[in-house]
């Protein structure tokens, strides 16, 4: 393997040294891992959910070092919400790694088989990437899913978790590194890089020959950046500037209780609503009562006056502008916008859409068949929360996050889309004329 290029000469050598080491002990531990049972991976994986359980304690205590720094630093409340680890979130966190233990091995799942006329057995069969980067922010439960899904899938990852979540982000890598030792396989199928900063994330995507596939997962500069920066391959994933649409037949009840779940659930995550989109002629009907919700919920609504008329007394909106039709708001802000018709909210999230989730809510079919075939983003829903984008709601367990490219995987990635596939040919001596 030839050496990592250095990104720039402004990066000093102890960085590049350093990054160098970790990703290259991470592909020499890939290699046991692709060679690992899936009784050895799930053993690996249930000593992380004890480990997790056993010292929820000392991962509070880091986390609110964090979270102390972030206040500090007048940190948006949608961001230290992102941050935050609490008891019950730790424990679903460990409640997601036993999920992924009880989910199928992908590697070695025949993709394709077959005989050949000249009697060769044809198998074409799924395999470990061998090393996952990862490049995403604040967000320290990230750091367990990806791991986890990465252990489950055969393949070593290296993350880099910003440093905002620093404290928080070195206990976890460190709880991780032991509890896979102690079943056996290679701790250093678990790295960091957080110590090198956002260099060592720069010396992280120039790793071509040690790392096999990156994946960042945050806010739009930071996946355009790497998108831009990376020579290792990538994998957008999503920034959320997510639709649903009220249909003129949208039942009041139904409709309001959609989009208050969609965007009070859990504002800050990339599948929490950020636009809404209302028939002409359902808006007499739905927006008094569901705009009465939004503001009983705290919701800032940005809306122009054919909106706003219909906003009960006391109800400040702001004023909409073209910026807020792209906005990823990640708190309680909302954009409302009435339309003529299906077509008209189409051609609205076509022009604005981030390509992660649309929601249409009718009781026409042919409305909603419509809207399913017209719309190119990674989920469509019919009458549903957009909030159910996420792999765990799709039963692939935790996710390495949602991906709104379309190559290799789309949507929400689990444990299949961390593999990739092996032609294997078994034959006995055919040779070819």
């Amino acid at each position: 393997m030839t050496d990592i290029p250095t990104p720039t000469p402004d990066i000093d050598q102890k960085t590049v040294r350093g990054v160098t080491r970790t990703v290259r002990a991470a592909k020499a531990a890939s290699f046991a891992l692709a060679a690992a049972s899936t009784t050895e991976k799930d053993a690996a994986l249930e000593a992380i959910a004890r480990i997790l359980e056993d010292n929820t304690e000392d991962i509070r205590a880091a986390n609110a070092e964090d979270i102390e720094t972030a206040r500090k630093k007048d940190t948006p409340e949608a961001m230290i919400d992102r941050l935050t680890l609490t008891d019950e979130r730790i424990a679903e966190v460990a409640a997601a790694v036993r999920e992924v233990v009880a989910l199928p091995d992908p590697v070695g799942d025949v993709v394709l088989g077959r005989t050949l006329p000249n009697g060769i057995l044809l198998r074409q069969e799924r395999v470990p990437m061998g090393v996952v980067g990862a490049i995403y922010e604040a967000r320290p439960n990230v750091t367990v899913d990806i791991a986890v899904l990465a252990l489950k899938s055969g393949n070593a990852v290296v993350l880099r978790g910003g440093s905002a979540a620093r404290s928080s982000n070195t206990l976890l890598i460190e709880l991780l590194r032991r509890a896979v030792a102690s079943t056996g396989l290679p701790a250093d199928a678990v790295q960091g890089i957080d110590e090198y900063g956002r260099d060592g994330a720069k010396v992280l995507m120039q790793a071509r020959d040690h790392v096999d596939l990156l994946i960042p997962r945050g806010g739009a500069e930071l996946i355009s950046a790497v998108v831009r920066e990376s020579i290792v391959p990538v994998i957008e994933t999503g920034v959320g500037n997510v639709h649903m649409f009220l249909d003129a037949s949208a039942p009041v009840g139904m409709a309001c209780d959609l989009v208050i779940n969609s965007k009070t659930q859990r504002p800050s995550v990339c599948n929490a609503l950020e636009t809404l989109l209302v028939h002409e002629k359902a808006a007499k009907r739905v927006l008094p009562r569901l705009l009465a919700r939004l503001d009983e919920a705290g919701v800032v609504v940005h809306a122009d006056a054919d909106v706003a008329q219909f906003a009960p007394e006391g109800m400040r909106t702001k004023r909409v502008t073209r910026r807020d039709w792209a906005k990823e708001y990640l708190q309680l802000e909302l954009a409302v916008k009435i339309v003529a018709g299906l077509d008209e909210a189409i051609e609205h999230i076509r022009a604005y859409s981030s390509g992660h989730t649309e929601v249409i809510v009718t009781n026409e079919l042919d409305k909603a068949e419509r809207f399913v075939a017209a719309i190119d983003s990674a989920a469509v829903g019919i009458n549903v929360s957009t909030r159910f984008t996420d792999g765990g709601e799709f039963g692939l367990g935790a996710e390495v996050g949602i991906s709104t490219q379309k190559l290799h995987a789309r949507g929400p990635m689990g444990l299949a889309q961390l593999t990739t596939t092996k032609w294997i040919m078994r034959g006995s001596g055919q040779v070819r004329g």
